[in-house]
């Protein structure tokens, strides 16, 4: 991946933002929160297929191009998610409108989480907001344990909206 220098400004210009602007505070991939372990990069999930394929489609300038270089993603054009291009082959989504009602978009990140790991990833400081979403995805945990509890490891049929939903949280889902 190209190293992008701390303290570069990003101007974000997509169809959701335009003129948000941040600086990268941390190298990418490094100098995470001690508390936040994710298993994935945001490289490797788009890879997995998750999301339906309609995320971060219009966001190719903002990131990495060797993100995209193997996402599974939906048509441009194509508006609707596509569950057979998530790694699990199922819906393990809300609409965005969801989200929204239950204020889990914060407006520096309105295509919520994966965006903020995506940004963070990249270096991305925001204290409170990572806290925030820090304190979320840590909270994902709970289908970890239902995953342990109720399927055989491996069994890759035994709770896959759950597996899916991990993986779109950075836990590979794979490995339980």
């Amino acid at each position: 991946m190209k190293r992008v220098r701390t303290g570069t400004l990003v101007i974000v210009r997509d169809r959701m933002q335009r003129g948000y602007r941040y600086r990268l505070a941390a190298p990418a991939g490094c100098q995470f929160n001690p508390r936040f372990k994710p298993e994935l990069s945001p490289k490797e999930m788009l890879a997995l297929g998750i999301f339906g394929g309609v995320y971060l489609r219009d966001c190719r300038k903002e990131f990495p191009e060797s993100w995209f270089a193997r996402a599974r993603l939906q048509k441009d054009g194509v508006k609707t998610h596509d569950p057979t291009l998530n790694y699990f082959g199922v819906n393990a989504s809300q609409p965005l409108s969801v989200w929204r009602a239950k204020g889990w978009i914060a407006d520096c990140d309105p295509r919520g989480w994966f965006q903020w790991y995506c940004r963070y990833y990249m270096g991305r400081r925001i204290p409170a907001e990572d806290a925030r979403q820090i304190k979320r995805w840590i909270a994902m945990r709970r289908h970890v344990a239902q995953i342990r509890n109720n399927c055989d490891r491996g069994d890759f049929d035994c709770r896959r909206v759950q597996r899916q939903a991990l993986l779109h949280w950075a836990y590979d889902s794979r490995k339980l």
